[in-house]
């Protein structure tokens, strides 16, 4: 049966911070209706914890060293195959955020720095790689975007975070709310007393009225292409894609003080842990009072900036929720709920307390590499509310869609459908994923960007880094809050190696494997 897909993308969202995934606070009704009707997936890991190559992931269904995306600051080849839906004759939409190309103008490293080479190893792939790019849209009021754009035909772009959002968004903010264009961002935020978050730049109260907010114009564009869609009946993939509640925070309304700072329990790990020596780091240089709070780096917190975070952020995410509902009001309105598969997920996580950190950064806490991941199918509507606990990747999201498309897949694509197991089939399930990191920043008292490699199973979390000796190492099951680094012990010695050549196998089988090679003669 052909289908219909409208996949609901956040960013930046620790699972635990929904109900259906924990939360004793009622913040998410809709999103949690969704898994109650649908299927859950409580292991979904992410490919990487940095938005650009998971994003990147998630279209491809390959991993950052293969598909190119390492970490942010490098856009997805317009050579990616990203466009099978699109050539099955979906009608593909993209609203939102997209993050697969640079936002920012800035140089590339060896632009800043005299010892690295000025050629690379490849040239991009035709096309133009400055669509995304903020000051793309601020040098040219006339811009248009080059479709198909990554197998997009239909493009409507909130490029940033917060109030602030630009392209199309701040386009049609100015031309039909031009009272309210110009109040935008921190300089035009209300008073905010009280909250170390503003002190930072990390939130503001946003003097835009909700129902303005870019995340209320998502959702307004969403309504819009849904109502396209019944016109022209044809199947759709509408990507909707919200840059909240990722840091700053900008909940706008009533839902900047819909929950109280000094409500919110902080996260059982805060006080829990022996930290591992680049955690140590970041905690040192907040007693020294030399932490970095102003960027969008990680960074220790205080007690008082993490319960702001999360009191900020689940405004967010309740408004996202909001908007949410009126998406689905009108897919049920307009009768195309009936043949519509809804999927819920982000993009990565946030540590949100976790071991004292805010936002994201090189530790690989589930915390941060564990997203949400609903499916709700009309098929089997019937056995609504199933979880799972199979381990997946951001990977083997885009197989399962076209799996359910009934689309072939390419060669390379690397992830496994977990088709079978939405439908209550048996599956062979993994029991070990591998997720990488490519960092930009030399920090963590490391001297060059962090590298680093983890595996996941059931039972463990090893992760190593390039160019240090240690390591970590968790039990999962004794240890749920990865509080205790077992790697020098010595009566885990035996699990550490194993897990180690463990890890260097799944990096083998993660290797390139496109195109294929000549026949044999």
């Amino acid at each position: 049966m052909t289908c219909n897909f409208l996949f609901f993308i956040v960013d930046q969202l620790c699972a635990t911070h929904l109900g259906c995934y924990g939360n004793s606070i009622e913040a998410t009704p809709v999103i949690d209706g969704l898994a109650a009707d649908g299927w859950r997936a409580q292991e979904c890991h992410v490919a990487t914890p940095i938005c650009m190559p998971n994003r990147a992931s998630l279209l491809t269904g390959r991993m950052p060293s293969v598909h190119g995306v390492r970490h942010n600051g490098i856009p997805l080849s317009l050579g990616a195959v990203t466009d099978l839906l699109r050539e099955a004759g979906y009608a593909t939409s993209l609203i939102g955020k997209s993050h697969l190309q640079n936002m920012t103008a800035k140089p590339p490293l060896h632009a800043q720095d005299a010892h690295r080479p000025k050629r690379e190893a490849q040239r991009p792939y035709p096309g133009n790689y400055q669509q995304e790019c903020q000051k793309t849209w601020e040098a040219s009021p006339s811009f248009e975007m080059e479709l198909p754009f990554y197998g997009f035909d239909h493009v409507q772009l909130a490029i940033g975070h917060g109030d602030a959002s630009d392209g199309h968004y701040r386009r049609w903010l100015q031309a039909e709310h031009p009272e309210f264009a110009d109040k935008v961002g921190k300089q035009h935020s209300l008073p905010a007393p009280g909250y170390e978050l503003v002190k930072h730049g990390q939130a503001w109260r946003s003097a835009i009225p909700q129902e303005l907010h870019p995340t209320a114009w998502i959702a307004d564009q969403t309504i819009a292409q849904l109502r396209e869609a019944q016109r022209r009946q044809r199947p759709f993939f509408l990507y909707s894609s919200f840059a909240d509640p990722h840091h700053p925070y900008t909940p706008p309304g009533r839902y900047w003080d819909l929950y109280r700072p000094e409500d919110m329990a902080l996260p059982s790990s805060f006080h829990a842990d022996t930290p591992p020596p680049h955690l140590a780091w970041l905690r040192a240089q907040r007693d020294a009072g030399r932490a970095v709070k102003n960027t969008m780096a990680c960074y220790a917190a205080t007690e008082r900036e993490v319960r702001e975070a999360m009191a900020l952020g689940l405004g967010s995410l309740s408004f996202i929720d909001a908007q949410i509902g009126r998406v689905l009001a009108v897919l049920r309105e307009l009768g195309l709920d009936k043949d519509t598969v809804v999927v819920f997920t982000s993009d990565h996580g946030e540590f949100a307390g976790d071991h004292q950190l805010l936002f994201k950064g090189s530790l690989h806490y589930q915390s941060l590499t564990r997203t949400p991941f609903i499916w709700r199918d009309p098929q089997w509507a019937a056995h609504g509310g199933r979880t799972d606990r199979s381990l997946l990747s951001t990977i083997d999201i885009a197989p399962t869609l076209l799996e359910r498309a009934g689309i072939e897949r390419f060669n390379g694509m690397q992830g496994r459908s977990f088709l079978p197991a939405i439908c209550g089939e048996a599956q062979r399930q993994r029991d070990a994923l591998l997720i990488e990191e490519e960092g930009q920043r030399t920090y963590f008292g490391f001297d060059q960007p962090v590298r680093m490699r983890t595996l996941l199973t059931h039972r463990h979390r090893l992760s190593v880094y390039d160019g240090v000796s240690w390591g970590e190492l968790y039990d999962r099951l004794e240890d749920p809050d990865e509080a205790r680094n077992l790697w020098d012990e010595p009566s885990y010695r035996t699990v550490r190696e194993a897990l180690r050549a463990r890890l260097s196998s799944e990096m083998l089988a993660h290797t390139e494997t496109s195109p294929a090679a000549t026949a044999l003669a």
